[in-house]
Formats: structure tokens, C-alpha cells, sequence
């Protein structure tokens, strides 16, 4: 009876014991599984914040890129509006220039006319002298009048023969009636030295005959003194070689330049 009592006891208890063992494990197994769950919560709550950031990020950036596009755009517009002005001010500035040459071209043109006619002109008033006394010729730009010493001094003289004179009387005509021409008187020499009472040398000669001249065409005829420069080349300007009688005698000369006034040239330039 006893043995039978212990064994219902032990029954009894074992049933207690695996009855309470089952429901544990459960328990374990809910919490190891909860932790699980918690885990892959704060895995995706840390990949969701990632998420998050880089939406912020890439939000920024579009933001920024939709700023330099849109200073990108303001840019071109400046640029094209500079072009468009710069080729404006371009074109204008080439029309301006082809009607600036156009004038200088003219006013050139007018002032080779004016060279033209008054070579003609001196040419008509002098053609009773012969070549080898005068010549006239355009060179330069400028209307060259030489005068041989043949024709205006005796050797080493600065005094200007009657036939000379007569000759620059019917110059000066022409020169009174021609306006805006500036004259030069160039006296020349030979390379011979000259040593007097007058001169000192060939550049006082050549000095001196050149500003003969000047007195005749301007106290004498006229001429506005303000249009007048003369100067002595010595044998400096020879045109031709010393080495002969007919070579120096050549160079023996005194020249009238005629030029025109460039003023109104000049100011066409400025």
C-alpha cells in the first residue's frame, strides 16, 4: 500500500514538474523571438534615418543644381546680351570706319587734284625756260619746282639775277592764287668747298640763296610769310654723282616744294 502511495506521489510530481518545464520553454522562446523582432526594428529604424538623410542630401543637391542651372541660364543670357551688343557697337564701329576712309580717300584725292592743277599750272606759267634752267614734277606728295643755278645766281653768289627774279615773279602768281600750300625753299650745293668774306661754307651758301628766294616771293610778290620755310641742304642731297662738271652742275639747285595743308587731314586721323 505504501509502495503504491510513493508511486502515485512520484507520478504526481514528475507530472507537476513537466507540466511546469513546458510553458518555460515557450516563454524563452517568445522573448528570444521579441528580441529579434527589436533588433530588426532598430535595423530598419537606422536604415530608415539612412534613408531619410540621403533623401536630404540628394534634396539639397537637386536644390543646388536647380540654382547654377538657373545662374548658368541668367549667365548665357548676360553673355548673349554682351554679344548681341558687342556686334551692335562692332557694326557700328565698321560703318563709322568705312565712312572715315571714304573721307580721307576723298580728301586725298581732292589734294592730288589740287597738285595736279597747280604743276600744270606752274609748268604754263614757266614753260619759256628751258630744261636746263627749270623742271617741275610731282614727287612725293608734293609738286617739286628746281630752279638750276644757271638760271637764278652766278658762281658762288647769293644774289638772284634779273632772269631769275622774272622767273619767280611768274611763280609767285600761281603760288598767290593757290590756297592751303605751304612752301619749302631748299637751296643745294656741289660737294666743291666754298671759303669767302660771305660764306663760310657750303651750308652758309646754300642757306643763304634759299633765303634770297624767300625775300623775293614773299617782300617782293607777296606771299603770305606765314606759308614759307627756307633751308640750305649743302651737297648733302645731290642728285647726281660730284665726279663730273655736268654732275655738279646739276646738283647746283635750289628747289621750291609746294605741299598741301594736312591740317584737315590731320584732323580726319585724330
Amino acid at each position: 500500500m505504501k509502495r503504491t502511495i510513493y508511486v502515485i506521489s512520484s507520478f504526481l510530481v514528475l507530472s507537476m514538474i513537466f507540466t511546469a518545464c513546458g510553458p518555460g520553454k515557450k516563454l524563452v522562446a517568445s522573448r528570444v523571438h521579441v528580441s529579434s523582432l527589436q533588433m530588426d526594428s532598430t535595423t530598419t529604424h537606422g536604415q530608415l534615418t539612412d534613408c531619410n538623410s540621403q533623401v536630404t542630401t540628394l534634396s539639397a543637391e537637386k536644390a543646388s543644381l536647380q540654382d547654377q542651372k538657373a545662374a548658368l541660364q541668367n549667365q548665357n543670357a548676360s553673355v548673349h546680351n554682351d554679344l548681341n551688343a558687342l556686334s551692335s557697337s562692332t557694326e557700328m564701329t565698321i560703318a563709322d570706319q568705312a565712312t572715315r576712309l571714304k573721307n580721307l580717300q576723298n580728301i586725298i584725292q581732292s589734294q592730288k587734284d589740287v597738285l595736279s592743277r597747280l604743276k600744270n599750272s606752274i609748268s604754263d606759267a614757266l614753260m619759256k625756260y628751258k630744261t636746263d634752267e627749270l623742271s617741275v614734277s610731282i614727287k612725293d606728295g608734293s609738286v617739286y619746282v628746281s630752279l638750276s643755278e644757271k638760271l637764278l645766281f652766278k658762281s658762288g653768289s647769293a644774289v638772284v639775277d634779273p632772269k631769275g627774279v622774272a622767273a619767280l615773279r611768274s611763280l609767285a602768281l600761281v603760288l598767290n592764287s593757290t590756297k592751303d600750300i605751304n612752301v619749302l625753299i631748299e637751296g643745294h650745293t656741289d660737294n666743291v668747298p666754298i671759303k669767302t668774306a660771305l660764306f663760310k661754307d657750303n651750308w652758309d651758301l646754300s642757306t643763304s640763296r634759299a633765303t634770297s628766294i624767300v625775300r623775293i616771293l614773299t617782300k617782293d610778290n607777296g606771299f603770305d610769310s606765314r606759308r614759307i620755310t627756307s633751308s640750305g641742304r649743302s651737297e648733302f642731297r645731290p642728285l647726281n654723282p660730284n665726279d663730273s662738271p655736268e654732275g655738279r652742275a646739276g646738283n647746283r639747285r635750289t628747289e621750291v616744294i609746294l605741299s598741301p595743308d594736312l591740317n584737315e587731314l590731320y584732323k580726319m586721323l585724330n
